[in-house]
């Protein structure tokens, strides 16, 4: 249903869409645990865009294509493409698509995705757009939920740290909007979510905006942490003032349900202690190992290939 579309934002994928792309990440996922090799995307290029830095995102998009035995080109730092001589989005997206199948990219401007997306009939994947959207890491959480809770609807989750600037929870909280989840956003008051996003969602979705976590622990199933985002603060002083607002310890989990999950898109800084690392609760490390089964599914969908 997606063949050929590109994803810029969340809102490009249906549910039942994102059924379908689940349905092929549980297949993808066997393949990996069972070292089958794939072919589906042999003879196939994906153009790898990164004009801001990036670990997971970024490997983790490459070695699905690899593992689909397809092919990826690309860069990771502006200085060493034509973007350091002044070339525009438009031209590097139409070169790209001269040399490839499908364009990955991550940009520090808000909504530079789906400008993209105007210049090419190559699908384009938004892998982070500012402080906009990161439709693929949402669709990322929501199957690491799936799989760890073993359901979608009627969770109980918090999302807690940099909710202003934090693009994660913009794309998460605009698709739990769709599960009947009741969500708390806890943070500084200096980093609430932006008006615009709480406006999609408030008459979907039961809501709150508190700054203490230790009012909602007790009750919550998903624990969802993010980084003080310090790249997007125009002010340095501000950052060095809501640094470790809130640190998740083994004291916090203690509080926790057995049963409940502590996320993270990564990377953290001090927002999680390393001693949760081991405790049960922390799932934060095979939620970006699933990065790469749904970006198989994403890529093979997106490509028409065999599933």
């Amino acid at each position: 249903m997606i063949k050929n579309r590109s994803i810029t934002s969340i809102d490009d994928v249906s549910e039942d869409e994102m059924i379908e792309i689940f349905d092929v990440t549980e297949r993808m996922l066997s393949a990996l645990e069972s070292q089958k090799r794939l072919t589906s995307m042999s003879g196939k290029i994906m153009a790898t865009l990164f004009f801001e830095p990036s670990t997971r995102t970024r490997l983790s998009f490459e070695s699905a294509m690899n593992r689909l035995g397809g092919n990826v080109i690309g860069f990771s730092d502006v200085k060493s493409s034509s973007v350091s001589k002044g070339e525009t989005l438009a031209d590097t997206v139409r070169m790209a698509e001269s040399y490839s199948d499908i364009i990955v990219i991550r940009h520090p401007l808000e909504g530079a995705a789906r400008l993209a997306s105007k210049f090419t009939a190559r699908p384009i994947v938004n892998a982070g757009d500012g402080s906009g959207q990161h439709p693929t890491q949402t669709l990322l959480d929501l199957f690491t939920i799936k799989k760890e809770i073993g359901r979608l609807e009627s969770l109980d989750i918090t999302l807690v740290g940099d909710l202003k600037y934090g693009r994660t929870v913009h794309s998460l909280l605009l698709a739990l909007a769709r599960l009947d989840a009741t969500v708390h956003l806890v943070s500084p008051p200096s980093l609430r979510i932006p008006h615009h996003v709480i406006s999609a969602v408030k008459d979907k979705i039961d809501i709150t905006e508190l700054d203490d976590l230790s009012k909602v622990i007790h009750d919550t199933d998903v624990l969802y942490v993010t980084r003080i985002q310090k790249e997007r603060f125009p002010d340095t002083e501000e950052y060095q003032k809501l640094i470790g607002s809130y640190s998740i310890d083994s004291s916090i989990v203690s509080m926790m349900k057995k049963d409940s999950i502590i996320m993270h898109p990564l990377p953290r800084v001090d927002e999680i202690r390393p001693e949760v690392d081991t405790l049960p609760q922390a799932k934060y490390f095979r939620q970006a190992f699933y990065g790469v089964p749904v970006r198989m599914a994403l890529i093979t969908l997106l490509l028409g290939g065999d599933q």
